[in-house]
C-alpha cells in the first residue's frame, strides 16, 4: 500500500461501519478509495443526481438537507452519507451541501454491495437510516401518553404481603396498620420449582369487602386462617401490561383490586380509584355490553360497535399494541359469553376444560379483519365415549356463534370444532413434544399456529402451564429452533432488488402490498423464534422483543430497530383498515403504493429493510 493508502485505512479503521470489519478488508477498502474537496457552501450532490459511491467525510462538515429545502442533519468527520441514494435507484433523495470546506472520501458502489453482502455489521449499519424511522415512531407515542402508559406508572407504592399460614385477625391488623384496603396472602412456591422461579407465589387476595361480607357478616371467629375467607388464585396481570389493559379487566371481571406481577412475583396492587383518570369509555362500555348479551342474535348486533370502536382508537393517536391489546380483549369476551351461553344451552361441562385462543388474539395483535383460531384443553380424566358428543356440541355452538359475529371460520380448519384440536392436557403435551422433537413442515406450520396461545375460559391455568412446558422444550431444541428459523424465512419483505416495492402479480389484490403476509406476519415469525431462544413466556410480539433484548442476542446497536419496524407497518395497516371502514369499502390487509404518502412510503421501504436484515440474521443465528 501506499503512504496515502496507509492513511485512509488508519482514518476509517477509527469508525463505524469499517471498525466492525477485518483489518485486510479494510486496507483493500483504502486502496480504491478515491478523494475530492468541496468549498464551503458547494452542492456536493443535488436532489435526483445520479450517485455511484459511498462518502465518507474525511475532514470539515456536511449538512444534509430534505426535499423541500428543510435542513435534515449535519455530519462531521468519520460520518457518511448516499447510502439511500445508493439502495434507492442510485438517485440522490437527500441533497448535499459542504457546510465548511471538505475533504470526502468516495467508495465505489461495486465494492459498497460487496460488503453489504459480506458483513452484516456493515449492512446494518448502512442499509438503516434509523434516525427517520426512530423519530416517526416516537414523534407517534408521545402524541398521547394515555395510550403508552404501562400498568406499573399507576402502582403508588409497594403491595402489602402476608404468609398464608396467619390468621384473619392479623391481616386485619396489618391492613389497618399500612393503611390499605387490600392484601396479597403468599405461599411458599414448591421445593421442585426451576431456578427462574419465585420462592413465593400468589395464593389469594384479602380486601375490605371480603371482610364485610365474609367475616364480619357472618360472624366468622376472627382467629381462623385468612386462606378460609380469600379469594384464592386471583386474577393477576404482568407488568409489562398498559393501563389500558387493566381497566377492560378489572370491568369485565368486575373486579376492585388486581395485583401486578413481575416474574410471578407481586410488585403492586391496583385499586379501581387509582385509574379513575384513565378513561376509554367507548371501548369500556363494549367490553361491558357484550358481557349483557343473552343471544347469539344479540351478540351479533354489536359488530359495528367493534369498528367504531377500532376506528376512534386510531383518531385518538393510539399506539399498535394498545388497539391490538383492546381489539383482542373484545374478542375474548365474545368468545367467553358465548361459551356461557352454551353452557347454559348445554348443561354444565362433565369435566374441566380450558378454551384456547390462538394467533393473533392470544398475542395481543388482533385487528379486524380476522378469522377464528381456537382449541380446547381438556382434562386428563376425559372419555370420548362418554364426553365426546358435549365438547363436539360446544366447540359448535362457540364457532358458529363467532361466526355470525364477524369472527369467521378459520380457512385452515385450527378450530376447536375439529377433532384434532380437542385434546387432554397429556395430549397436548405429547403432540407439542413430537411437534419440537420432529420438525416437519407440517409440524412447524402448526407450531407458528400454536405456539401463540391463550386460555379465555375455563382452567385459563393449563394455558400457562402448557405455555411454559413449550417455552422450556423449544429452548433446549437447538435443531428445532433452527428449523423454526429456517421456517420464518419462508415470507420475504415486499423489496426489490433495487429496493422498490414489489407488489402482487394477481387476485384481487393485485399491485398492492399485504402488509400481513409480507409485513407484521414476518415480524411476528422472527421475534417468536428468539424468543423461544431465550425462553421467554410472554406472547405479545413487543414484550417478547423486550425479553429478546435483555438477552442481548441481536446486533449490538440495533436493540430498537425491530420494534419501530414492526410498530410502523402495524400502524400503516391500522391506519388504512380505520380509512377503509371510513370510505365503506371492505376492510383488507392490503395498500396499494400510489395510496401512501411519501411519509408512509418512505419509512415503509426502511421498515422492510429492518425485516429482511432481521432475517438474514436469524438465518447465521440459528443454523
Amino acid at each position: 500500500m501506499q503512504a496515502e493508502q496507509v492513511e485512509i485505512a488508519g482514518f476509517l479503521k477509527q469508525y463505524p461501519p469499517f471498525n466492525t470489519l477485518p483489518e485486510t478488508v479494510v486496507d483493500d477498502i483504502a486502496c480504491q478509495a478515491e478523494i475530492s474537496y468541496y468549498r464551503s457552501g458547494n452542492d456536493i450532490y443535488q436532489f435526483g443526481d445520479e450517485i455511484k459511491d459511498l462518502c465518507i467525510i474525511r475532514s470539515g462538515a456536511v449538512e444534509i438537507y430534505r426535499r423541500n429545502g428543510d435542513l435534515y442533519n449535519r455530519l462531521s468527520e468519520g460520518d457518511l452519507f448516499g447510502q439511500l441514494g445508493l439502495l434507492m435507484n442510485n438517485k440522490i433523495r437527500l441533497p448535499a451541501r459542504a457546510l465548511e470546506d471538505s475533504l470526502i472520501y468516495f467508495i465505489p458502489e461495486a465494492l459498497f454491495i460487496e460488503l453489504c453482502d459480506r458483513f452484516d455489521s456493515f449492512a446494518y449499519f448502512v442499509e438503516m437510516d434509523d434516525n427517520r424511522l426512530r423519530q416517526a415512531i416516537s414523534s407517534k407515542q408521545e402524541s398521547n401518553d394515555l395510550m403508552v402508559s404501562k400498568v406499573t406508572r399507576l402502582i403508588s407504592r409497594e403491595p402489602v404481603c402476608l404468609d398464608d399460614s396467619a390468621t384473619i385477625r392479623e391481616a386485619a391488623q396489618k391492613m389497618t396498620d399500612e393503611g390499605v384496603s387490600s392484601i396479597l396472602i403468599m405461599q411458599a412456591a414448591d421445593s421442585n420449582r426451576e431456578e427462574d422461579e419465585p420462592d413465593q407465589s400468589v395464593a389469594g387476595i384479602l380486601t375490605d369487602r371480603d371482610l364485610r361480607s365474609r367475616v364480619v357478616a357472618p360472624g366468622l371467629n376472627l382467629d381462623a386462617p385468612v386462606t378460609q375467607v380469600m379469594t384464592a388464585e386471583p386474577i393477576t396481570l404482568d407488568e409489562d401490561a398498559y393501563a389500558f389493559e387493566a381497566m377492560l379487566t378489572m370491568l369485565r371481571l368486575n373486579l376492585h383490586h388486581l395485583p401486578i406481577l413481575e416474574n410471578g412475583r407481586p410488585v403492586g396492587v391496583l385499586a379501581t380509584s387509582d385509574i379513575v383518570r384513565y378513561e376509554s369509555q367507548s371501548s369500556l362500555y363494549l367490553v361491558s355490553n357484550i358481557m349483557r348479551q343473552n343471544s347469539v342474535e344479540e351478540l351479533a348486533q354489536l359488530q359495528p360497535q367493534i369498528s367504531a370502536c377500532f376506528v376512534r382508537m386510531v383518531n385518538e393517536d393510539a399506539n399498535s399494541h394498545m388497539i391490538g391489546s383492546a381489539m383482542s380483549v373484545i374478542g375474548r369476551c365474545f368468545k367467553q359469553r358465548l361459551l356461557e351461553l352454551a353452557e347454559e344451552q348445554l348443561g354444565p361441562p362433565p369435566v374441566r376444560y380450558c378454551f384456547l385462543a390462538l394467533g393473533s388474539m392470544a398475542r395481543d395483535e388482533q385487528l379486524l379483519m380476522t378469522d377464528q383460531d381456537n382449541a380446547l384443553i381438556l382434562d386428563n380424566s376425559f372419555d370420548a365415549a362418554q364426553h365426546g358428543k358435549y365438547f363436539e356440541a360446544l366447540a359448535k355452538f362457540v364457532s358458529d356463534g363467532l361466526n355470525t359475529c364477524g369472527y369467521v371460520y378459520c380457512s385452515g380448519d385450527i378450530m376447536a370444532t375439529n377433532p384434532l384440536w380437542r385434546k387432554t392436557r397429556r395430549e397436548w403435551e405429547e403432540t407439542f413434544a413430537d411437534w419440537i422433537e420432529n420438525p416437519d413442515p407440517e409440524s412447524l406450520l402448526n407450531c407458528s399456529i400454536f405456539f401463540d396461545l391463550d386460555g379465555v375460559f375455563g382452567k385459563t391455568s393449563w394455558a400457562d402451564q402448557l405455555n411454559l412446558f413449550i417455552v422450556r422444550k423449544a429452548k433446549r431444541s437447538p435443531r428445532f429452533l433452527g428449523s423454526m428459523g429456517r421456517n420464518a424465512l419462508s415470507r420475504k419483505p415486499p423489496l426489490g432488488f433495487f429496493k422498490g416495492f414489489v407488489m402482487e402479480k394477481d387476485g384481487q389484490h393485485r399491485n398492492s402490498i399485504n402488509l400481513k403476509r409480507r409485513g407484521t406476519a414476518p415480524l411476528s415469525d422472527l421475534i417468536r423464534v428468539h424468543a423461544l431462544a431465550v425462553g421467554s413466556r410472554a406472547q405479545n410480539s413487543f414484550e417478547r422483543l423486550d425479553d429478546v433484548v435483555k438477552a442481548g442476542i441481536l446486533p449490538a446497536g440495533r436493540e430498537n430497530d425491530l420494534r419501530d419496524a414492526m410498530e410502523f407497518i402495524a400502524m400503516v395497516r391500522i391506519r388504512h383498515q380505520a380509512l377503509d371502514i371510513e370510505t365503506g369499502r371492505d376492510v383488507d390487509n392490503s395498500v396499494e403504493p400510489e395510496n401512501l404518502t411519501d411519509f408512509e412510503r418512505r419509512n415503509l421501504k426502511e421498515a422492510f429493510q429492518v425485516l429482511s436484515n432481521s432475517q438474514r440474521f436469524l438465518k447465521f443465528r440459528y443454523p
